[in-house]
This record gives C-alpha cells, structure tokens and sequence, in this order.
C-alpha cells in the first residue's frame, strides 16, 4: 500500500480520499477548512497559496500526490494563485522525498479552447481560450519540471450529489442559454473512482499516461439536457424550440475507458436520475 498525499481535499478532493482509505492505503489530506476529514484521516490544515503554511509537508515523504485544489475565485490572478504558484510551493515541499513515485494534478478540460465539433482528446493540442485554461496549462507544464513520473486529469464539468445547477434551470425555460452549445460532463462519484484507480495502479507499480481526459461516455447538446431534465420533473417543453448545434466541444474518455475502468455513470441520464430521484 502507499502513502499518499491529498492537496484539496473538498467536493472531489474528499471522495478520492475515502476511495483511497477503504483501499488500505495511508492517506494524509490538506485542506484550507479546519474540518477533520472522515474516518479520522490525517488532516492538515493549510493553504498552497501561502507557503509558509505547508512546512508540514517537508517531512512526510509520500508516494503519491494529488493536487486537486480549486481556485479561491474566478480571476486570473487566483487562477495564477492556486493552480500555478500553489503547485510549486506544494512540490518545493518534496524536493528531498526520494519516496516520491508519482504526481496527480486535476486540471480541466478548459484547457481545450478552439471552437471545432472534432473529437477532442490528449493527442489534440490543447489551446487555451480565456485566461483560466491558459493558467492550467501553466500548471499543467509545471509537472514537466519533475524527476519523477506525473499526470495530467482534465476532468469535463462535475456534477453530482449537492450539484443542482442544471437541474434547477431547466425548470424554468427563461433561464435556457440563448445558444445550444456541446457539453461534457463526469459525475463526481466516477472522477473520483477513476483517480483513485490510476493512483491504486501506480501504488502496484502497474503504468499509467501522462494525460487523461476524464468526462462520460456522451457529449450533449445543452437543450438535450435540459428538455430530457425539464421532463423528468413533468416541465412542459413542448413549446420549446431547440437552436441549431453552435459551438462547446465533444470529448472522448476512450483512453480512459481503455484502462479497464468502469464508469457507474456513462451518461447524463445514469448520472441525473439519481440525483432527482434523491431530491
């Protein structure tokens, strides 16, 4: 078993680590909040933005890394922040860990900006549209930098139990975006299975990609999602009148799904049924 560490341990951050735990390996989780994590796991509170505050890192030698922090807000400069500059003081900490097999960093599939309805995967270029895909991208190159193995995640928009966003829209149709882009989606429950399985396969020394786009088996067009969401909470969309396909971008998880991993939620129907069924 390993030894890992967990920088973020929120939404998905926690649910890697309970994944990780009922799997038997040592788990240590930082995170900003001074909540304990579950299962009386080790938890550290810190903050990757302010270095002085991860002096407790230096001596844990972990195996195994996951950075999967988010941003403190929505500006470039956090971006910049959290993902870029909290990266390398996290890293900085492991400078002398020989223990050190392997690095995880969540990032997005944000950093996937060109407008095309091509099939996007890790062997098309990534070109950042807007400064948060470019500061992943900065991040994402930070990985290059190390002399031990590492992986890039670019996790596609995360719903799931809590997340209500879309469900709450599509009941009422004044709020429907104007354009019926492409989207892409992972339930929560599955990018956090789907870490945890790549991290057990490094812990058996078992090999895995530097990159992996991790989104479901059905990119959507928006007005699909929200027609079939709208009904299911017995909306009347007959009136509604879908625009034509524009923009967003189609992503395929097929080098995902050639890890053997198994999705619980392949589309957005598994995956919104059960959250509306547990409304």
């Amino acid at each position: 078993m390993a030894k890992v560490l967990i920088i973020g341990c929120g939404y998905l951050g926690t649910a890697i680590a309970r994944r990780l735990f009922d799997a038997g390996h040592s788990l240590i989780g930082v995170r900003r909040s001074s909540q304990a994590l579950p299962h009386s796991m080790q938890t550290i509170q810190a903050d990757v933005t302010q270095e002085k505050t991860l002096c407790a890192l230096e001596n844990l030698n972990p195996n195994i890394v996951i950075y999967c922090v988010s941003a403190g807000g929505a500006t470039d400069a956090q971006y910049q922040a959290s993902y870029v500059q909290g990266l390398k003081n996290v890293l900085a900490t492991q400078t002398n860990n020989t223990q050190l097999q392997h690095v995880f960093f969540v990032s997005s599939t944000r950093v996937y900006g060109q407008n095309t309805l091509d099939i996007l995967d890790e062997n098309m270029p990534a070109i950042a549209a807007d400064f948060g895909g470019e500061r992943l991208l900065e991040a994402e190159n930070v990985l290059n930098t190390l002399s031990c193995k590492s992986t890039k995640l670019r996790l596609s928009g995360i719903y799931g139990a809590g997340r209500l966003y879309l469900v709450n829209m599509a009941k009422d149709v004044a709020k429907w975006p104007a354009e019926n882009h492409y989207s892409n989606r992972i339930h929560r429950d599955d990018a956090a299975s789907f870490i945890a399985f790549l991290a057990d396969k490094v812990a058996n020394h078992q090999a895995v990609a530097d990159c992996y786009v991790v989104t479901d088996d059905m990119p959507t067009l928006q007005f699909e999602v929200l027609t079939w969401l709208a009904n299911q909470q017995k909306i009347d969309t007959s009136q509604i009148i879908a625009p034509p396909a524009k923009g967003g971008k189609r992503l395929s998880n097929k080098r995902l799904r050639e890890t053997g991993f198994a999705l619980q939620y392949p589309n957005y129907q598994a995956g919104y049924s059960e959250i509306l069924q547990n409304l």
